[in-house]
């Protein structure tokens, strides 16, 4: 293969590390991708959950490697045109619905795009009745309406788009139809018909518009028949997820450990037959961090900045932690962080069972950050009732104080019941507080358990979902923290664990490359 010269020429635009992506393999080069993320969201233009981090990191990391990824999401009523300065690049793009018989053949679209240059290049998809009216992500009774134009907006415009992309990533349930569509409504298209699919499971429990479990018999999607009309109601029955693993070209997930549980009637929601079908189609990988904003050497969000190599300044923003939220102030007690929406998948319902007599039979303390169910939350604030300056809490929305806690804390706590990635451990290493977690999905490949003999890994882990193997965690923890330098080694090494976006992203183009391949 000719390499342009314009590409040899490192200083032309590319850095050495992102020559697109040149690894030379068995005399060839890997070539610069074309790939297109397809979500619900994507930070900082709008956010719910994880998958808007993600959607903000990956694209722009790979595109560190050299490789032309874009995003495409709707336009939502927050987004503002004006604020982030969004040039228009197609007007009056006709969306077929299929609806034969009514007023609404098709939808009248515009599309956006921003060049910010702060994130990857993004198109957005307008419709003033669907998207620029809706202040939300997601929650509306017509859900189901607005991700079907999605699906079918994004392959409507790259139609009459100069730019087409060779993959498309379709990021959950969301965008499943968009495989779907090109395998039969598009198959024999000329443009469309070329392009490779991968559909990215980030949570594999939702799978569309309802609860799949408590679906008839009779009402059960097949996968397999025609797509309905935008307005028909058998859409709010069909199972998104099912089809977009169905028609997907290959499948990924989150994480390696995740990838092989979802393949277990345990773990597969349902769906674990047609992934056991497709298994060799599915990829694990994890995702990153973003180590510039992570950072306790810069981060303007704790008082005390500090690295591995300066490790005994970390105390100091454990007194700052504990006197902000009322603590009893002391280095030798052992303080536990908890940042996580508390829920039952989070391991509330452990939690809940052995929080009294973990505090009545030692000394530690526990903070908790984050939202979640009123029975948890009234746990938690009974328990800081019964054990004033010892448990605390701030259940308020802020973005900033995780830093804190995570750089404050000792250890961080993830008892999840089932967590396909999971960024919190990571974050918490980063910081060197110490994670305590069940050996589930990326929890289980991210934290190596601690050995007190040989003085390695990063954390303590326990397999089964049971309140004892918590407990006798959190105790083991407890104890080897009294071992100070072993302590300290901890969190040395927890702190040097590379999960960068870079790392997760390499792992993408390998993927990506071997999947167009076989294209």
């Amino acid at each position: 293969m000719k390499i342009p010269a314009i590409i040899i020429n490192y200083n032309n635009f590319l850095t050495k590390k992102q020559v697109i992506y040149m690894e030379k393999k068995e005399g060839s080069y890997k070539k610069r991708l074309k790939i297109l993320f397809v979500s619900s969201e994507s930070a900082p233009f709008a956010k719910a959950g994880g998958l808007g981090d993600v959607l903000f990191s990956l694209p722009l990391a790979l595109r560190k490697l050299g490789q032309d990824a874009k995003i495409m999401i709707p336009r939502y009523a927050t987004i503002d045109p004006k604020v982030y300065k969004l040039e228009t690049e197609l007007n009056n793009l006709k969306v077929p619905t299929d609806q034969s018989k009514g007023p609404y053949p098709s939808l009248i679209c515009n599309v956006k795009k921003y060049l910010g240059g702060d994130t990857a290049p993004v198109y957005f998809l307008e419709n003033m009745e669907y998207y620029e009216k809706r202040a939300n992500v997601y929650g509306y009774s017509d859900d189901h309406i607005r991700w079907m134009l999605l699906c079918r907006g994004v392959l409507e415009f790259l139609k009459r788009s100069s730019w087409v992309p060779e993959i498309i990533v379709c990021c959950d349930w969301q965008a499943g139809l968009i495989s779907n569509y090109l395998k039969t409504t598009y198959k024999k298209d000329p443009v469309l018909s070329k392009i490779a699919t991968v559909f990215s499971i980030h949570n594999l429990y939702f799978q569309g518009m309802c609860d799949f479990r408590f679906i008839k018999e009779s009402e059960k999607d097949s996968g397999h028949e025609p797509l309905p009309d935008f307005f028909n109601p058998r859409l709010v029955k069909l199972n998104w997820m099912l089809r977009g693993i169905t028609y997907s070209d290959i499948i990924t997930t989150v994480s390696p450990t995740y990838a092989q549980e979802i393949l277990t009637p345990e773990y597969g929601e349902g769906l674990d037959k047609i992934l056991n079908e497709k298994r060799d189609k599915i990829y694990g990988i994890l995702n990153g961090i973003n180590y510039d904003y992570y950072n306790p050497q810069t981060t303007p969000h704790i008082p005390i900045h500090y690295s591995s190599l300066t490790i005994a300044r970390k105390r100091k923003n454990k007194t700052y932690l504990q006197k902000k939220f009322g603590l009893n102030q002391g280095q030798n007690t052992f303080l536990i962080g908890m940042v996580t929406r508390f829920t039952e998948q989070k391991g509330f319902d452990l939690l809940e069972q052995i929080i009294d007599p973990l505090l009545k039979n030692t000394t530690l303390q526990l903070f908790f950050n984050g939202d979640g169910e009123s029975r948890y939350k009234e746990c938690i604030k009974k328990m800081a009732e019964k054990y004033p300056q010892r448990v605390g809490y701030s259940m308020e929305f802020d973005t900033n104080l995780p830093h804190l806690v995570f750089a404050g804390s000792d250890a961080s706590l993830i008892p999840s019941k089932f967590e396909p990635c999971g960024i919190t451990q990571m974050q918490a290493m980063r910081y060197g507080s110490i994670p305590i977690v069940r050996k589930t999905g990326g929890l289980a490949d991210t934290v190596k358990s601690f050995s007190p003999e040989k003085n390695e890994g990063q954390g303590f882990v326990f397999k089964d979902y049971d309140s004892f193997a918590l407990f006798a965690a959190v105790i083991q923890a407890n104890a080897s923290f009294r071992f100070k330098k072993r302590w300290r080694d901890l969190i040395k090494r927890a702190m040097e664990k590379n999960f960068s976006w870079e790392k997760s992203a390499e792992e993408h183009i390998k993927v990506f490359n071997n999947l167009i391949s076989k294209k």
